[in-house]
């Protein structure tokens, strides 16, 4: 949270009197309520009487995730999933519903956790019109093989109709 105090880094609120304003404000303006409710949650999570409940057993969680994808990359050098279980959905729509919301970061939560490099290239637009992503997945340090692979899937795919339709947001 300290990079984000409106002096170096982020959005910094016009209306600040003193640097303790600036904080405060630049805080409460410049970051929307989904950012807010996960820092707080992060904040609840290691705050010192959850540390062993949570943190703990979600570091040990982390490193069977990574483990588990490092098995996978001794036999493939790519996994290609899509990046959402569904569609974009329209801005502002899953507001009031924030565990969809999460639910939306099903598949790309695993690569953070494993912190393994990957890509979000469009692939389609759905009979709604709202884009669909495509997620490619490698080992650590393998980027140049997903930079090329992505390169390739857009070369091949940018005479198709899709590629001129516009997101209906």
């Amino acid at each position: 949270m300290s990079r984000y105090d409106g002096v170096k880094y982020g959005y910094s609120s016009k209306e600040a009197q003193n640097l303790l304003d600036t904080y405060l404000k630049s805080r409460a303006e410049g970051l929307g309520d989904e950012a807010k409710r996960r820092i707080m949650l992060g904040t609840y999570v290691l705050s010192s009487g959850y540390y062993d409940a949570y943190y703990k057993k979600a570091m040990e969680v982390r490193a069977l995730i990574k483990k588990d994808f490092e098995e996978v990359f001794e036999e493939v050098d790519l996994i290609v999933t899509p990046t959402s279980p569904t569609t974009a959905f329209k801005i502002g729509e899953k507001k009031q519903e924030p565990i969809q919301m999460y639910l939306a970061d099903i598949f790309t939560a695993g690569a953070n956790l494993a912190g393994i490099p990957g890509i979000s290239i469009p692939n389609s637009f759905s009979k709604d019109g709202l884009p669909v992503g495509l997620q490619i997945l490698s080992k650590q340090f393998n980027e140049n093989i997903i930079l090329k692979v992505a390169h390739e899937f857009e070369q091949a795919t940018r005479n198709e109709p899709w590629r001129n339709l516009k997101p209906k947001l």
